[in-house]
């Protein structure tokens, strides 16, 4: 059954902050697309861990990964509903830009940082500010409305103006807790055994049964009420999934490897915020400087400098020693 003519697709752009020419061959939203695919902050997410630190083997989920798994869930959902595919793709592919390193737990570390200065972090403002202002050397990607406002509210407690970025929004979360728990077996941090009950029994018991549960509920529940939702019945099922994952692998012990990531995003912070000439920085007061280069960090790029200040002191000792201070 096609939703053609029930949800009205958003084939056409309200514009952008700088207007431009049309390309001739792309629709607007293709072009975003593709700035988005080449842009620097997407290149960095295939180092950036989707939950572990540092895993031990091949196969766990990056967010670059997770960003591609979830469009294919978006675009297919998108697809059925009749709505427009280009669009949605553009919101997926961009809306995890602003991550910081070691997923959920790298963005509570810096949260925690930012409490005494009265400010937070929420990482679906920042990818709006990589796209708006820190791509392409401080002249931002100047994307379409309909884009930046996909990425703003693929979470958080506002609501989205298109039906395709309202499918960003739930497909990101059918996503990521059902290949969150995929890699948390993979990790032997939970067991596919210990899942609850109930959601398990209205989903289904593997990764890609749950997932196909949630998509054809979305796409049949969507067509009757003529508005992006699940039915009742799944969507508390996926809520209690999602609130089991956070319990039992979020703040895991294991998962957080005894606090690694929280002690090197947070000397990572203490350090380049006391040290300006020491990161880059767009001219933004040094707070915000700081925050910006700590979260466009990958995981290995921000465990190589927490080692390399971890071992400052021992560097200074050494040269004074040299210098004959001692």
């Amino acid at each position: 059954m096609s939703q053609a003519g029930l949800l009205k697709a958003c084939t056409e752009t309200a514009g952008r902050a700088v207007p431009e020419p049309p390309d001739g061959i792309r629709n607007e939203f293709q072009r975003d697309r593709d700035r988005i695919i080449h842009a620097k902050a997407f290149r960095r997410l295939m180092h950036k861990t989707q939950v572990f630190v540092s895993p031990d083997g091949d196969h766990f989920r990056t967010r670059l990964t997770h960003t591609l798994e979830m469009m294919q869930i978006s675009r297919t959902i998108a697809r059925a509903l009749g709505l427009d595919e280009d669009l949605t793709e553009a919101i997926s592919l961009g809306h995890d830009l602003g991550h910081t390193p070691f997923g959920h737990t790298g963005e509570e570390a810096l949260n925690r940082k930012l409490e005494p200065y009265g400010r937070s972090f929420r990482h679906n403002e920042h990818s709006l500010r990589v796209v708006d202002v820190l791509e392409k050397e401080g002249a931002g990607l100047n994307l379409t409305r309909e884009v930046r406002d996909g990425i703003l509210n693929h979470r958080g407690d506002a609501h989205p103006s298109t039906w395709e970025a309202a499918i960003v929004r739930t497909a990101d979360r059918i996503a990521y807790v059902n290949h969150d728990i995929d890699d948390a077996i993979r990790a032997d941090i939970i067991s596919a055994g210990r899942l609850p009950e109930a959601p398990v029994r209205v989903l289904g018991d593997h990764t890609s049964a749950r997932i196909d549960t949630l998509v054809r509920d979305m796409i049949s529940t969507s067509q009757r009420a003529r508005a992006i939702s699940l039915s009742r019945d799944v969507h508390e099922a996926l809520v209690e999934l999602r609130a089991w994952l956070f319990t039992n692998v979020y703040h895991n012990p294991l998962s957080r490897e005894d606090g690694k990531a929280e002690e090197v995003v947070g000397d990572l912070f203490d350090y380049y915020l006391s040290r300006p000439t020491e990161r880059s920085g767009d001219g933004s007061d040094p707070l915000t400087a700081t925050v910006d280069f700590l979260a466009g960090m990958t995981d290995r790029y921000a465990l190589s400098k927490h080692r390399r200040i971890a071992m400052e002191p021992l560097s200074r000792h050494t040269d004074d020693v040299n210098r004959g201070v001692e």
